[in-house]
């Protein structure tokens, strides 16, 4: 497969009708959030469900979903199939021989479940976007990108990110204080020096904007 194909959103989002038959949830039900930062070591997880559970509440708020229990560097969001992390997550509750029982629970009890990616996500894939690579942004090497993502069930009201970073008090253009409180609730399985930077919706058609947070974000970084 071509390294294009990986952002072909009739690609990656297939899938296989025997996954979704016979449940009331399909793929487009969900939204792909995702908090962003800087870390020296991007790629963690933890069994800690109840603080996962608290940072979804944060930042999701009381709507159904998918916590994933890991962080990531951007590059390792999509494995070699094509298949992002948000991707696998719902896989893996639609094959599960529980999953009417689990669909039904996030629809209707807004349940939110905790689960690891799969091994497929330990190995890092070049994107054709590469400014997050050291050799063409060197300090991202000290300043490495990573991600935290979440799978949300499609909801009209806003996330708690929004409606927080809305009423809260906005210093050099941020909402520090909310900002410090996320940062605060990762630190679980993000110790110092990670802190969170924004929150932002994946594009499976486009997947550089995830990258220009980052790149966006170099001068508050004093970064070149």
């Amino acid at each position: 497969m071509a390294l294009l194909s990986l952002f072909k959103k009739t690609q990656e989002e297939a899938i296989p009708s025997s996954f979704v038959s016979d449940t009331n949830l399909e793929l487009e039900d969900f939204s792909f959030y995702y908090l962003y930062g800087i870390t020296n070591n991007p790629n963690r997880t933890s069994g800690d469900v109840q603080a996962f559970n608290n940072l979804y509440q944060m930042v999701i708020g009381r709507v159904g979903g998918v916590c994933i229990a890991n962080s990531f560097h951007p590059y390792f969001t999509i494995n070699r199939k094509g298949l992002t992390v948000w991707t696998d997550s719902f896989i893996k509750m639609a094959v599960n021989k529980n999953k009417e029982e689990m669909f039904r629970n996030i629809k209707e009890e807004r349940a939110v479940y905790t689960m690891g990616a799969s091994s497929a996500f330990r190995e890092m894939h070049m994107w054709p976007d590469s400014r997050l690579s050291y050799e063409e942004n060197p300090a991202f090497s000290k300043y490495v990108p990573f991600i935290i993502p979440f799978l949300a069930l499609r909801s009209e009201q806003s996330t708690n990110w929004d409606t927080a970073i809305q009423t809260s008090k906005i210093t050099n253009g941020y909402a520090t204080e909310y900002l410090e409180e996320v940062t605060n609730a990762i630190r679980f399985f993000m110790p110092a020096p990670a802190f969170v930077l924004g929150f932002d919706e994946f594009d499976g058609t486009n997947p550089s904007g995830l990258i220009d947070k980052f790149i966006i974000s170099k001068p508050m970084l004093g970064i070149k």
